[in-house]
């Protein structure tokens, strides 16, 4: 797995994010900025991007992530 790949997963996931990813192997650190996250508590907003994993964390390709999630308004 690469950040590329991971970059991919959570875009075509979650519609009208940017999406950054920096790591390598199965540590990533993860920022996602998007209109979907526009009142939602910081829970949900992390459960909607370990959605977009949630296959690769399962198989072990990804083992450890740091989600941060923002709005525009929040950038």
């Amino acid at each position: 797995m690469d950040a590329a790949t991971v970059k991919q997963l959570i875009e075509s996931h979650l519609d009208n994010c940017q999406v950054e990813v920096q790591g390598e192997g199965a540590n990533y650190d993860i920022a996602v900025t998007g209109e979907v996250f526009d009142g939602l508590r910081p829970v949900r907003r992390q459960q909607l991007v370990y959605g977009a994993l949630a296959d690769v964390i399962a198989e072990g390709s990804v083992h450890a992530v740091n989600i941060k999630t923002y709005t525009p308004s929040e950038r």
